[in-house]
């Protein structure tokens, strides 16, 4: 048959049969299925039109299938802790995964781990590429979204670690979902947060353009292709559109519905977990934890389609199909390679490879904390490399001390987290 141009792609929490599934657009007919596991939210994606990844829910690791393969998983992607978001960039050269506070990013040529960024102070929720794969943006539980140039973080400076282009700080509350526009560097982000705020900024300058309030928490966030509307998903179920044309729009405004643009899509039960809009801009969808994931015509806000699944939804997008998903005989043009979990050194230990390390710090001032958990953390990524500590039972020794004091300085960084955030939230 004739591939579709555009396919829904979902997943839940509770399928025992499938992982992942991909509907018609237009029929809501299911054409594949995906076996092996559940997917995890926010990290669904497809790598270079070949490869459909998804980290495992609630595990350390990466399910990989070949895009045409539906019936076998092909690969696992051993990662350092249990993946919060995954992406790949739309040239297919980069994947991104958030593992705890830290982003780590591969090069998918070689399978070797190019950087790892720990700039969030919490865990990193959300992990999106721009359209030109030169920028991704993360999103994160201490309430900042930072923009990364691709470029300056996968250069080699002894002298420093990456820092972002921009730290995007006004949410007062764990960032939830984010969006980029189109246009790659001149894009426009959209960051939705448990402050019941939507915030639309420029990636270049990283200047807030828009805030918008609501009554309850936003879950998700996305744009129409074109960029007039603004969609958020509700913790209470409900879609709200804004429209990014109004003559009257301020920078600061609370959500009313009226005949400007601004509506509200009523249906589902539960929050809703992720959003999408086709490419003509005609039509969204929508997954939520009610079980069901949603097609709605834009222009008349009425639901043209239910599709049942078996648990809380995780995943739901739209995609252009890939050109050889429905050709079962294709094969991906290159295979993937195994993905390296440590930045000094291969895991094969091949010879003629170069060991980048961290130098140590020059400050003449005492430590900070975060500074320390950081020293501490490359000492122990530095083991395997014998003359630092020695053979034998020393070795072992003062790893386990390491790690002790690793996990009391991050004990301390939480604490010191829900201690601040208790004092913003307090009422006054």
């Amino acid at each position: 048959m004739a591939a579709p141009l555009e396919v829904i792609v979902s997943s839940d929490s509770g399928s025992q049969m499938w992982n992942s599934t991909v509907f018609d657009l237009h029929s809501g007919s299911s054409l594949l299925s995906y076996r092996g596991g559940n997917s995890s939210a926010r990290t669904l994606s497809v790598l270079g039109g070949e490869y459909l990844l998804s980290a495992q829910l609630g595990k350390n690791f990466i399910n990989v299938w070949e895009i045409q393969r539906k019936d076998q998983l092909q690969q696992k992607v051993v990662c350092p802790g249990v993946v919060t978001c995954l992406t790949a960039s739309p040239n297919g050269l980069f994947l991104a995964a958030g593992v705890a506070e830290a982003v780590y990013l591969w090069e998918v040529s070689t399978g070797k781990l190019l950087s790892v960024l720990s700039r969030h102070y919490q865990d990193v929720t959300c992990l999106k590429f721009t359209d030109d794969s030169s920028h991704f943006v993360s999103g994160g539980k201490d309430n900042l979204a930072l923009v990364w140039s691709l470029s300056s973080v996968i250069q080699v400076d002894l002298s420093h670690t990456p820092e972002p282009r921009h730290v995007l700080s006004r949410h007062s509350l764990p960032i939830t979902d984010l969006h980029c526009g189109l246009m790659g560097a001149q894009a426009r982000v959209a960051t939705a947060s448990l402050d019941q705020t939507v915030k639309v900024w420029e990636l270049s300058s990283g200047e807030l353009l828009l805030s918008v309030l609501f009554d309850v928490e936003i879950m998700s966030v996305t744009f129409d292709p074109c960029e007039y509307f603004l969609f958020c998903g509700g913790s209470d179920g409900n879609i709200f559109q804004v429209s990014l044309c109004s003559q009257s729009l301020s920078q600061d405004k609370a959500f009313q519905s009226d005949s400007e643009g601004n509506q509200v899509f009523k249906g589902h039960r539960n929050l809703v977990t992720c959003l999408s809009v086709s490419m003509d801009g005609t039509l969204l969808l929508s997954g939520s934890h009610d079980e069901t994931v949603r097609l709605w015509d834009i222009q008349s806000k009425q639901s043209i389609r239910c599709l049942a699944h078996k648990g809380p939804v995780t995943n739901a997008v739209i995609m252009a199909a890939p050109a050889n998903m429905f050709l079962p005989d294709s094969r991906p043009a290159v295979p993937l390679p195994r993905f390296s979990r440590h930045l000094h050194a291969s895991e094969g230990g091949e010879s003629g490879e170069v060991c980048v390390r961290l130098g140590r710090y020059t400050q003449e001032e005492e430590e900070t904390y975060l500074q320390k958990a950081d020293r501490l953390n490359s000492l122990m990524n530095a083991v395997t490399d014998k003359s630092v500590f020695g053979d034998g039972e020393n070795t072992k020794v003062r790893v386990a001390e390491l790690e002790e004091e690793v996990q009391t300085l991050k004990k301390v960084n939480k604490d010191l987290y829900d201690f601040s955030s208790q004092l913003l939230t307090k009422p006054t």
